[in-house]
């Protein structure tokens, strides 16, 4: 979205009716320009702008503006917060912004992302306004080899904060929270670095707080849930757990948190089917996590371990 259009949007989004003339006024342009930005507003990002004959135009639900300065005053110490209007994908910048010796703590948060990424690919479409959508980095001293779990660890770290604002989240296997059976966030991790290190990695969050699109399966809203926290307030709460879990993976591994990723566990003893990118999928019952994080499968055939990667995972009905 261009600059112009974003700031029609700013003057509309605190849900008053706003005149075009006095719009027009206020941007140095046409009122026929306004129209044409508000109507891009209205078809790019599905939103539900009102005419109101004889008074102008009414953004029908208000939007909750990121805040850098408000997430960083309730953010950890050694986080420091950026926010975009717009971006390609956070993930993207911050893996660039690691490569040119970015030090860790980095969070960058984007209003809109237009090839925002999940698993697999797949792109990540949020409601403007109506999600979180960011990249932290984190740096580590040991290698990539050494990280097994980090993104169950995420996951934990996330599942807490949402959890103690009252809503019922619970983890899949390996990088979702489901709120019932349907997905309410996605964790995209991407790793840089030597075998015996040091690590740079990029941990991207998406989380829907009202209905979202095409996620690539059915999705929740933590509206659903009853929560309507700030999106600033729980950003700044989102970081703060993270970090202190990135702290203490660091220095303790993943063995901390196998126990706590258990409880949250919303599969746990029901049967599923693990789907390989390539090869036979494996079909058993999900007993849980081994103290690496990779997901014990109990098949037809014994016990198995599967380990996170380009596999996805589907429960049996």
């Amino acid at each position: 979205m261009k600059a112009p259009v974003w700031a029609v949007l700013r003057r509309l989004s605190d849900g008053g009716v706003h005149s075009g003339e006095r719009l027009a006024e206020e941007l140095g342009c046409s009122r026929a320009s306004v129209n044409a930005r508000i109507q891009a507003l209205a078809d790019g990002y599905q939103l539900r702008i009102d005419r109101v004959r004889g008074q102008g135009y009414r953004l029908l639900s208000p939007i909750d503006w990121l805040d850098a300065a408000a997430i960083q005053a309730g953010a950890p110490a050694g986080v420091r917060v950026e926010v975009v209007e717009e971006t390609a994908s956070t993930n993207s910048d911050v893996l660039a912004r690691a490569a040119a010796g970015e030090a860790s703590g980095l969070a960058r948060l984007a209003e809109s992302q237009t090839a925002g990424r999940g698993r697999f690919g797949r792109r990540w479409l949020a409601p403007l306004g109506g999600g979180l959508t960011f990249s932290l980095l984190w740096r580590f001293e040991c290698g990539v080899g050494q990280l097994s779990g980090l993104s169950l660890v995420v996951g934990v770290a996330l599942t807490r904060v949402l959890n103690r604002l009252g809503a019922p989240v619970r983890l899949k296997w390996p990088n979702d929270l489901l709120l019932g059976e349907r997905k309410l966030a996605g964790i995209l991790i991407e790793l840089a670095g030597d075998a015996l290190g040091p690590s740079a990695v990029v941990i991207g969050v998406g989380l829907n707080l009202l209905p979202a699109g095409d996620v690539g399966q059915p999705a929740a809203a933590l509206r659903e849930a009853g929560v309507t926290v700030s999106r600033n307030v729980l950003a700044a709460a989102l970081l703060t757990e993270l970090a202190a879990a990135l702290g203490q993976f660091a220095d303790e591994g993943f063995a901390p948190f196998q126990a706590e990723w258990q409880h949250w566990h919303a599969w746990q003893d029901e049967p599923v089917v693990v789907a390989p990118m390539q090869g036979e999928a494996l079909a058993g019952l999900a007993l849980g996590i081994d103290a690496q994080g990779a997901l014990r499968l109990l098949t037809s055939e014994g016990e198995r371990s599967v380990h996170a990667g380009e596999v996805s995972l589907r429960r049996l009905v």
